[in-house]
């Protein structure tokens, strides 16, 4: 058994295909095909099963085994950087879970600012939604994600990011455009288009306090396409701040009273076992985003203390 064998096993885990994992690793199905039996073989257990019905699927030893594959991959590649390191060649790879809006916003001011100091170390991406991110981030799937906090993944440990405020948005011409502020009353009768990323539940609970039943038509994942619906006169959108940074010129603005935010945070399944580049990652982005932050970041002073510097 070797590492290259143990990623291969991994990689099908990830894309549930023996062709795909195949090319991931520029090997044939049928050298794949070869590696998993011999491997299986070896162990003597059956891990990886297929059927025209569910597909290729682990067993429930190979789930285990697959786990502890995870495990010893990721000390494999804390070894590597920490004999890049003695040699003076930081590098390494973070694999992140990233949505859309985060992605076309943090990414770029982070990985600019660590590629300018350490231009070997790679990143990979993986998009999705906020819950999506999360499951990857339980499954070790991915190093570090953003995503919005709910409660309900309190394994994770996160670090606030980013407080953006939440805005009405609606046409010009409506008839809440001559109102400064925003208030659930106003709201009650309104056809409302939901952008859903971490707002809904947070949103629920202000209505609530107010004693009022929103009219909710629509609940959208993509911003944009909320942006469009609002356009088109279907309702009024509720949107985070940086969901409305490039906001159409026939748009405006209105803010809620009483006030209503989201914090974007960073997260890792475990602090301990983050390797070297990736407790870098996470330094950078407090340090560049801390002034966006409106509150302490918790467990930042851990990681501005030590690692890659």
């Amino acid at each position: 058994m070797n590492r290259k064998l143990m990623q291969l096993i991994v990689k099908i885990s990830d894309t549930r295909n023996f062709t795909k994992a195949g090319k991931e690793l520029y090997m044939t199905q049928p050298a794949v095909s070869r590696a998993v039996a011999a491997l299986e073989a070896e162990l003597g257990v059956k891990l990886i099963a297929s059927n025209r019905r569910y597909g290729v699927h682990f067993t429930d030893i190979g789930k285990r085994i697959l786990g502890a594959f995870k495990e010893i991959l990721t000390y494999f590649e804390r070894i590597d950087q920490e004999i890049a390191r003695e040699k003076g060649l930081d590098t390494g790879v973070v694999r992140i879970g990233v949505f859309p809006l985060a992605s076309s916003y943090f990414i770029p001011k982070i990985i600019s600012s660590i590629a300018e100091k350490y231009p070997k170390i790679e990143f990979t991406f993986h998009e999705g939604t906020i819950a999506e991110i999360k499951e990857r981030l339980e499954s070790r799937e991915v190093d570090v994600g953003f995503i919005v906090p709910s409660g309900h993944h309190d394994e994770l440990i996160t670090f606030p990011l980013y407080r953006e405020e939440i805005y009405t948005v609606f046409k010009e011409n409506h008839p809440l455009a001559a109102k400064s502020v925003i208030q659930a009353g106003d709201l009650m009768c309104q056809p409302l288009i939901i952008c859903k990323s971490g707002c809904k539940t947070r949103l629920m609970d202000w209505f609530e306090q107010s004693g009022i039943q929103p009219q909710i038509k629509y609940v959208l994942n993509s911003y944009m396409t909320t942006l469009n619906m609002v356009q088109e006169g279907l309702g009024i959108g509720i949107m985070s701040e940086l969901s409305t940074m490039n906001l159409p010129t026939n748009l405006i603005l209105r803010k809620l009273d009483p006030k209503l935010h989201r914090e974007i945070h960073l997260a890792v399944s475990s602090l301990e076992d983050s390797s070297r580049v990736v407790q870098l990652f996470i330094r950078t982005a407090l340090q560049l985003f801390e002034s966006h932050l409106g509150l302490p970041a918790c467990g930042t002073q851990y990681l501005l203390s030590g690692t890659t510097s």
